[in-house]
C-alpha cells in the first residue's frame, strides 16, 4: 500500500464522515414554531409531548425532561433517597457523571470492575462490593451496549437496592426485548451534542413507579409540587427545567432516530465482519441476550504486541491521518482528581474523607483503558464505502506498522 498518511503519504480518505448533529427541514420547523409561539419555557406544550412520548417508547408510565444527563442522575439518586453517606456502586469504566452525581448529593461512589468482554458493569464485582452502606447501583449501558440486567436486577432485589440505569449512550437499546432505561427504579439518558439523538443538551428520566416520578418532577422544578400552588416549595429542589426549543428539536429528531438507528446496527455488523479477521484487532462481544444495540460508539480492541509493539496513541495518530476520526476513550475513573477535591467540601459525610481509592483493583478496567480504540456513532451513518475506508486504513496502517514502530515519539 501507498505511504502512510502520518509519514507524509496521501490519506486513506479526505471528505469528513457525516456530520453529526444532522439538522433536517423538520428540525427547523420544529424550532420556529416555538420561536412565534413566543412560549419558550414554562406554558409551552413541547415538554409535555416528548415526556409523554420519550415514556411511552420506553414502556413506562411517566418521563421527566430535564437540562442534562448529568441532573438527570442526581435527580434519580435524590428521588431514591440516597443521600449522607450511603454508597453507590458504579463501573470505573464510564463518563465522569456517573460517579459525580453520587458526590453531589453526599453519597459515596463505589467503583468495580467491568466486564472485558462488553465493557460494561460486571455483576461479580458489584457482589463483592455489596456492604452495610450500599444503597444503590448504577449500570452504564456502555456504548450503547445494556448491561446485564438480569443478574443486576436480581441483586437490587435481594438486597432492596434502588437500581438506577444510566442510559446516556443507550437510545434505543433493548435487553431480552425491553428497552433499556424501563427495566429498573429509574433510567436516565443524554441529549448532549454527541448523543444519537441530540438538542445539543438536555436529559431524560423515566419511571413506572408514579411516587417516583412525582419526586423527579419536583426536584427538578424548584422543588414545587405538581399539585401545589406555584410558590410553595415542599422539597429541596432546582430549576433544572428543559427548554420548549429543545423539547421540539428532540420531537423531530425522534421522527428519524429509528432509521439512523437500524443503520448503526447495519454499519456494526459489516465493520465487526471486515476487522475481526485483522490479527490484534477485535471487536467487543455483544452478549446473546441484547436484542438491541444502540451502537453510540463503536468500539476496537487493540493489542500493540500483534503489531511489532507500535503504541495505541502511535496507532491513534496514524487513524486520524488517513481521515479515520479515532479516539482513546476512558481513563480509570478512580484516578481522577475529582475524587480528591471532593474531600473539600463541608458536606461530604466522614466516611468519605476516610476512603482510600488509591486500593481500587480493577484489572479489566485498567486494560480497558490501554487496549480501546474508539470510533464515533456518525461512522457508523456512513456509507459502505465510508466503512471500508476504515478497513482500508487499518489495513494500511499494520502494513506499515514495523516503519511507525521505529519512528514513534
Amino acid at each position: 500500500m501507498s505511504k502512510l498518511a502520518l509519514l507524509g503519504g496521501k490519506p486513506v480518505r479526505r471528505p469528513p464522515f457525516p456530520a453529526w448533529p444532522s439538522p433536517g427541514k423538520e428540525d427547523r420547523r420544529a424550532l420556529l414554531a416555538v420561536l412565534s409561539s413566543r412560549a419558550w419555557g414554562i406554558g409551552g406544550t413541547e415538554i409535555a409531548r416528548l415526556e409523554k412520548r420519550f415514556a411511552r417508547l420506553h414502556g413506562v408510565a411517566y418521563g421527566v425532561a430535564v437540562m442534562n444527563g448529568t441532573v438527570a442522575l442526581e435527580i434519580a439518586l435524590k428521588a431514591g433517597r440516597i443521600g449522607d453517606g450511603d454508597e453507590v456502586i458504579v463501573p470505573s469504566y464510564t463518563f465522569a457523571a456517573t460517579a459525580t452525581a453520587v458526590l453531589n448529593v453526599n453519597a459515596i461512589p463505589v467503583f468495580v470492575d467491568i466486564d472485558p468482554e462488553t465493557y460494561c458493569i460486571d455483576p461479580q464485582s458489584v457482589r463483592g462490593a455489596l456492604g452495610p452502606r450500599t444503597k444503590a447501583i448504577i449500570p452504564v449501558h456502555f456504548a450503547g451496549h445494556p448491561a446485564d440486567m438480569d443478574t443486576l436486577t436480581s441483586i437490587a432485589s435481594e438486597r432492596s437496592l434502588f437500581l438506577i440505569e444510566d442510559a446516556a449512550q443507550a437510545h434505543f437499546a433493548e435487553w431480552g426485548g425491553q428497552p433499556v432505561g424501563s427495566i429498573g427504579h429509574v433510567g436516565t439518558f443524554s441529549f448532549q451534542s454527541s448523543k444519537n439523538i441530540t438538542s445539543g443538551e438536555g436529559g431524560m428520566i423515566i419511571t413506572k413507579d408514579e411516587p417516583l416520578a412525582e419526586r423527579c418532577w419536583s426536584y427538578h422544578n424548584c422543588g414545587r409540587s405538581p399539585k401545589g400552588e406555584w410558590y410553595h416549595h415542599p422539597r429541596l429542589g432546582g430549576n433544572y427545567r428543559m427548554t420548549q426549543f429543545q423539547a421540539a428539536l428532540l420531537l423531530a429528531q425522534l421522527t428519524k432516530a429509528r432509521k439512523q438507528h437500524r443503520t448503526r446496527k447495519r454499519s456494526a455488523r459489516y465493520l465487526t465482519s471486515k476487522l475481526n479477521g485483522l490479527l490484534g484487532i477485535s471487536t467487543l462481544k455483544v452478549d446473546t441476550r441484547v436484542t438491541s444495540h444502540a451502537y453510540h460508539l463503536f468500539v476496537i480492541r487493540y493489542d500493540k504486541e500483534q503489531w511489532s509493539g507500535l503504541e495505541r496513541s502511535t496507532l491513534l495518530k496514524a487513524l486520524n491521518a488517513e481521515g479515520i476520526p479515532a479516539s482513546r476513550g476512558y481513563v480509570p475513573l478512580y484516578r481522577e482528581g475529582f475524587l480528591a477535591e471532593a474531600r473539600e467540601f463541608t458536606l461530604r459525610h466522614r466516611a468519605y474523607a476516610e476512603r482510600d481509592y488509591s486500593g481500587v483493583d480493577c484489572p479489566n478496567t485498567e486494560r480497558a483503558c490501554k487496549e480501546a480504540i474508539w470510533l464515533p456513532q456518525n461512522v457508523l451513518l456512513g456509507s459502505r464505502e465510508d466503512l471500508d475506508d476504515v478497513v482500508r486504513a487499518f489495513h494500511k496502517i499494520r502494513e506499515h506498522k514495523d516503519e511507525l514502530a521505529k519512528v514513534q515519539s
